[in-house]
Order: structure tokens, then C-alpha cells, then sequence
């Protein structure tokens, strides 16, 4: 079976043969493989990594591998999805290697990670890394292993603090944290000593030559999908989101030195092409984009396209994608009400919403899938029954259209305006009523579990604490009663679910996540707190 998947992949670069003394590299991905090859950047990571004659790279999932190195130094691990850590440490167990960073030895590698959980908000899991690469990694990895040659044969301490020295490098063993109290705030995060950086940048890629498969295969969760990355980051910076803040600033491709070379190269593969983007929509020139896909020699192509800002959805965009085999499209709304889009700057009218649904309808699509949020920070009971009506006068606008409102609670994210909020405890009972009220109305609801949402929110606000709690939760099982028993179990050695989750922070307390400095200085998102919270009612306000 391992064989099988591997040699099923049609690969669009060529791995380098390992020199002699090649670094032995283990670069996994602490899912299925199925879900780990359907990830964009873990595609270009272990492509980046794999065309180096230096380094001798083996990949691995939870249910398949490349044979691994003889000689294993570094290992790394591409992190997604919060909950995957329990898959993290159960691969370092079954490799006999401490799942804590602090009991590793000489004979052990080193253990980095990366991805946007990690590069959000590392201290949940900093006690589980040596090493964790923060932000984009088209400059980071080389710099990394060019960093990691020079130190090779030193000794582990001396390589950890050699790696601090790279820019977007953090060494989380090299950082102190101490608390007001075990149960209470942090009081300071420190380096250990004036020659580790006071803090650690995340990297930004500013090139506009974009990110696209390197390998395509019919057993990604996306079979035979080709990716193509239209733009990074996006210009709307809604308060609440990740995607926007932490990715700054919004870069685009270039159609003709980026876009085009990368659709045709994945045609000789493959027939199937994914535009990925939180805002691709927005790229300046994607009109012609969408020209240059109509032509008749494309009539085989099928066409899928990420999440895209409302008030771009014509029904030209329509049409192309129904010809080429898209049958519905997805857009963030986030409320029907005026005043929630205000607070968390979605620049959308409600008419840009109702055109969006004519115009999916006269272009030929069959389906549009909404999301919105609950509990968003100044929401009340009238907001959430203007979400109510939008949905009703969407159904009367374009009916046979099917309408879909996929809906998720608001959880305060590291590095964005909205990570001094704590999730509103109402916010379950509200998702009900959603759900009861578009019942009536035959609307397709669909709610993110709210449960769920609590433990995101826990970990995104976490601190390195939580590392206790998290080995608890992994052997009691992951549903939010685990969570409140490991609680229990730790009580007086960190602070209650309720400070982490449903407590709204000052903005002046130290955060577990000052160390690490994102696109944005805190200075700008105490400002752009401000602006959004001008629109609360004075009972809302954070003091």
C-alpha cells in the first residue's frame, strides 16, 4: 500500500539523488495522506526540500511512509489543523523519541515544525518543538538548512542557539516565561540571555511568483487536483481574521510570469485545476484570467475556486466556472446585519449580496454556499435576525438557486484586532435559533460544533501551560468533557477554561504570543480595535 500511493503521484519537479553525506530529513504530516498531499504548502515544502542534493528526504504520514534515513537529524512537521498535535506525538513515540523537547539528547534530531497554527500562536505546543519556523518558507527553509550546515556536527545546544540567529528561527527552549501566579497572567516572556533576540519575526515572501502543485495524484482528499496559488494574503482585513492578518500584505501573481506557465504545466497532468486564495476574486487581472480560460481549448477543464469577495461575483465569473464543471460557489457574508459587517470591517452591502446570488443563478450555477459567524463581539438578538431575513430575501431573489449558510462561532485569533475577545458563551443558543428560523424557511443551515469552537479557542489564546493539559486530553480522549476533566485534574498549576476562552483580555496584559512579531505592530491593533468597537453599544466595550 505504501509502494502503491507513492508511485501513483505525477510529480512536476525532479528530486535531487542525495549526496553521499546527505542530511538525513524526515518531513511529516500528522494526518492521513490523503489530507497531507491535499495541503498546498506542504506540497512546496517538501518539494523545496526534496530538490536539494544535501538533504535525503522521506515523507511521512499517519498511514504511510517513505523509508526513513538511517541516519535521522532533523525532522519536521507541517501543522494545519490544531488537534493534529495528538498525531505529532504519537509519531515521536513511535520512534522512542521525547515527546518534550527538554528529554532529547544528542542522538535525537531535532524536531521543527511550521504551518499557520505554529506560526499564529507556537506556545501551546513550544514545549513538543526544538525549533519552530515562523511564516512563509520560500526564503525561511533554505536559510534554515544553510544555518543547520554550519552546526552540524556541534553539539545540540550549540545548534539551537546557532538556529536562533535566523530570522523567522524560534527556539522556544531559549525564551523564559514566568507567571504572576501558577493559575494567573504571564509576567514577562525573556530570551535566556542577551544573545538570543528579544523576539522573533514571522517571514514574508514578497516575490509574485506564487506557489503551484509540484505533485498531483488521484488519492489527495482533491483527486487529481492541480493547485495554483492566485493571490496570498487579502486586502479586506476583516477584525476577526487569520488568514488576512497574519499573511500581510496582500501579493498577487503574475499572469504572465506566474499564472499561465504554472495552468499549463498542470495540464499536461492533469485536467483538473484549483485557484486557491482566500480573496482571488481580487487579483487585478482577473478578468483576464477568466478570458484566457474560456478559450476553446480549454473545453476539458474543470475549474474550482476558493472563497471569493462577494461583490466580484458576476455572472460572466458564473458562467465560466458552470462550463467548466463548477456547480456552486462560496462566499463570506459573515451576517445579514449591516452593523456586524461594520464592526468587523466587511466592506459588503446587503444589495452586493443579493446581486451576488442573480448573478451566480443567471450565470448557470446551481448552488451558493454562505458563511457567517455567531457570536461575533457586539452582535445582539436583532443582528442575529437580520441574518434570519437576508437568507429569506436571498431565497426570494434567485429561487431555484440552492442557498447554503454554513456558519461558525467567533474565535479570537493571535495577531488580529479581535484576539482581546473571548468567545461568547451564547453563541451555541444562537446557532440554534439559526437553525430553527431558516428551518422554517427550507434553508440548507449548517453549523460549525460549537464545542469545537471552544477548544480552538483555547489553544489560538494558549500558553505554554497548556502543554500539561494537552498531554492529559490525548489520553482521555478529544471532546470537550476531556478538556474540562484534564482542567480539573491540573487545577491551581494554570488558569480555568474560562480565562483562556470566554474572558476578554486587556489590551495592555501580556499576551503568550508578544514575543513573536507578526505584519502588524500591537500599536495598529489597538487601533483598529477602536474603530471596530465604536459601533458597540457602551455595555460592550473592552476596558
Amino acid at each position: 500500500m505504501t509502494d502503491s500511493m507513492f508511485r501513483e503521484e505525477r510529480l512536476l519537479f525532479s528530486p535531487a539523488i542525495p549526496d553521499s553525506d546527505a542530511i538525513g530529513l524526515v518531513y511529516a504530516f500528522p494526518n492521513e495522506y490523503s489530507v497531507g498531499i491535499t495541503s498546498l504548502g506542504y506540497q512546496i515544502v517538501w518539494a523545496t526540500l526534496a530538490s536539494r542534493g544535501d538533504l535525503q528526504v522521506s515523507r511521512l504520514f499517519t498511514d504511510v511512509q517513505e523509508p526513513l534515513p538511517i541516519d535521522l537529524e532533523l525532522w519536521g512537521f507541517s501543522i494545519s489543523w490544531e488537534l493534529d498535535y495528538v498525531n505529532i506525538l504519537g509519531l515521536l513515540e513511535s520512534m522512542d523519541i521525547p515527546v518534550r523537547s527538554q528529554n532529547r539528547r544528542a542522538g535525537h534530531p531535532l524536531i521543527f515544525g511550521g504551518g499557520p497554527v505554529l506560526t499564529a500562536n507556537p506556545e501551546p505546543f513550544a514545549d513538543f518543538f526544538d525549533i519552530i519556523l515562523l511564516g512563509d518558507g520560500e526564503n525561511l527553509l533554505d536559510e534554515f538548512i544553510e544555518a543547520y550546515k554550519q552546526v552540524r556536527h556541534a553539539t545540540r545546544t550549540e545548534k539551537l542557539r546557532h538556529l536562533a540567529q535566523v530570522p523567522g528561527v524560534y527556539v522556544p527552549s531559549l525564551y523564559h516565561v514566568s507567571y504572576q501566579s501558577a493559575d494567573g497572567e504571564i509576567q514577562s516572556i525573556e530570551p535566556i540571555d542577551a544573545e538570543i533576540p528579544a523576539t522573533v519575526a514571522k517571514q514574508t515572501y514578497r516575490g509574485n511568483t506564487l506557489s503551484a502543485s509540484p505533485v498531483v495524484t488521484e488519492n489527495a482528499a482533491w483527486p487529481n487536483i492541480f493547485m495554483v496559488e492566485v493571490v496570498r494574503s487579502c486586502p479586506e482585513m476583516c477584525r476577526f481574521c487569520l488568514a488576512s492578518y497574519l499573511t500581510l500584505p496582500f501579493r498577487t501573481a503574475s499572469m504572465e510570469a506566474s499564472l499561465i506557465p504554472a495552468i499549463a504545466k498542470g495540464l499536461t497532468v492533469t485536467n483538473r485545476i484549483g485557484l486557491l486564495g482566500a480573496s482571488v476574486t481580487q487579483h487585478p487581472e482577473f478578468s483576464e484570467l477568466l478570458d484566457y480560460l474560456t478559450q476553446s481549448k480549454f473545453d476539458d477543464l474543470r475549474l474550482s475556486i476558493a472563497s471569493v469577495r462577494t461583490n466580484t461575483v458576476t455572472e460572466q465569473l458564473a458562467r465560466t466556472l458552470a462550463n467548466r464543471g463548477t456547480k456552486s460557489l462560496t462566499i463570506a457574508v459573515e451576517s445579514g446585519s449591516e452593523k456586524v459587517r461594520q464592526i468587523v470591517n466587511k466592506k459588503l452591502a446587503t444589495d452586493d449580496i443579493m446581486q451576488a446570488a442573480v448573478n451566480a443563478k443567471a450565470g448557470g450555477l446551481s448552488g451558493l454556499k454562505l458563511y457567517g459567524m455567531a457570536g461575533v463581539p457586539g452582535e445582539t438578538a436583532d443582528d442575529l435576525q437580520a441574518t434570519v431575513e437576508m437568507m429569506r430575501s436571498l431565497k426570494k431573489a434567485a429561487p431555484g438557486l440552492r442557498l447554503t449558510l454554513g456558519c461558525s462561532t467567533f474565535v479570537p485569533k493571535a495577531h488580529t484586532p479581535f484576539q482581546w475577545f473571548g468567545v461568547n458563551p451564547q453563541a451555541d443558543k444562537r446557532l440554534k435559533k439559526l437553525k430553527k428560523e431558516l428551518g422554517k424557511s427550507g434553508i440548507d443551515f449548517r453549523p460549525e460544533s460549537y464545542n469545537w469552537s471552544v477548544i480552538q479557542a483555547l489553544i489560538s489564546r494558549g500558553d505554554r501551560r497548556l502543554s500539561h493539559l494537552l498531554e492529559l486530553v490525548r489520553h482521555y480522549g478529544e471532546t470537550l468533557g476531556s478538556y474540562r476533566r484534564a482542567f480539573k485534574q491540573l487545577r491551581g498549576q494554570l488558569p480555568d477554561l474560562d480565562f483562556y476562552v470566554y474572558n476578554n483580555w486587556s489590551p495592555e496584559q501580556i499576551l503568550p504570543w508578544q514575543h513573536i512579531q507578526g505584519p502588524l505592530p500591537v500599536s495598529t491593533l489597538k487601533k483598529h480595535l477602536a474603530e471596530a468597537t465604536s459601533y458597540f453599544n457602551s455595555a460592550e466595550k473592552i476596558s
